[in-house]
C-alpha cells in the first residue's frame, strides 16, 4: 500500500462515518443565492451609477471658463430674438415665474441645480426666471466664478432664449433674468386659443 493510500484512509477514519458528500455523483457544492436586501455598499454603487448617468444627461460643461469682470453685467440674446427682449430682462420688465438661489454653492452643485430648474421651468411652460447667485466685488472671487460660469452654461441651453443682470432693485449683478422660449405645448395651447377666437 502506498504512503498516499495510507494518508487517505488516515483522513477519511479522521472524518468520521458521518461525512457525506456535498453533491451525489460531482465534486461541485450547489450554491443556493438568496435574494435579500441590497446591502449599504450596493445602493451607494446604484445611486452612484445612476447619479453618474443623470450627469451624462446633464450636458453643461465644467470646463475652464474666462472670468467677466466682477463689474460687468452678463447678458446674451439668441439670434432672431429681439433687442427689445433684453432691454426689457435688463430693466425686469418680466415677472420672475420662478426663482433659483445659488448663492454660497459649489460650482459642481451649482451646474445641477441650474440644469434641473431650467429643465423643470420649460417643462411647466414658465418663460420668465430669476437666477440669484450673488457677486464678488474681485474678478475671482467665489460669487463671481459662479456667475462666469452661469454665463457660459445658459448659452448652453436651446430652451434659453436670453438673459441679462437684474435691475439694481432686483438684485443687480448677483442675479440674473433668464427668458425661456415657449415650450411646443404652450405653442399649440396659443394656436388653439386664437383659432377659438377667430371661429
Amino acid at each position: 500500500m502506498s504512503h498516499a493510500t495510507n494518508e487517505h484512509q488516515a483522513f477519511r477514519q479522521a472524518l468520521g462515518n458521518d461525512v457525506r458528500p456535498l453533491t451525489k455523483g460531482g465534486d461541485k457544492a450547489r450554491v443556493e443565492r438568496r435574494r435579500g436586501t441590497p446591502s449599504e455598499a450596493q445602493l451607494a454603487r446604484r445611486e452612484s451609477a445612476q447619479q453618474g448617468l443623470a450627469d451624462e444627461r446633464d450636458f453643461l460643461s465644467d470646463e475652464f471658463v474666462d472670468l467677466v469682470g466682477a463689474h460687468d453685467p452678463i447678458e446674451y440674446r439668441r439670434d432672431g430674438i429681439q433687442i427689445g427682449v433684453l432691454e426689457r430682462l435688463r430693466h425686469g420688465g418680466y415677472a420672475a415665474e420662478a426663482r433659483l438661489h445659488l448663492l454660497r454653492m459649489p460650482v459642481l452643485e451649482c451646474r445641477r441645480a441650474l440644469f434641473g430648474f431650467l429643465k423643470d421651468a420649460y417643462g411647466h411652460d414658465l418663460r420668465s426666471v430669476l437666477i440669484v447667485h450673488g457677486r464678488s466685488s474681485e474678478d475671482d472671487g467665489r460669487a463671481n466664478v459662479v456667475r462666469s460660469y452661469l454665463h457660459h452654461w445658459l448659452q448652453q441651453f436651446e430652451e434659453v432664449q436670453a438673459f441679462a443682470s437684474a435691475p439694481p432693485h432686483q438684485g443687480g449683478l448677483g442675479a440674473t433674468f433668464v427668458m425661456l422660449r415657449k415650450s411646443e405645448r404652450a405653442r399649440a395651447n396659443n394656436r388653439e386659443r386664437q383659432q377659438k377666437r377667430r371661429g
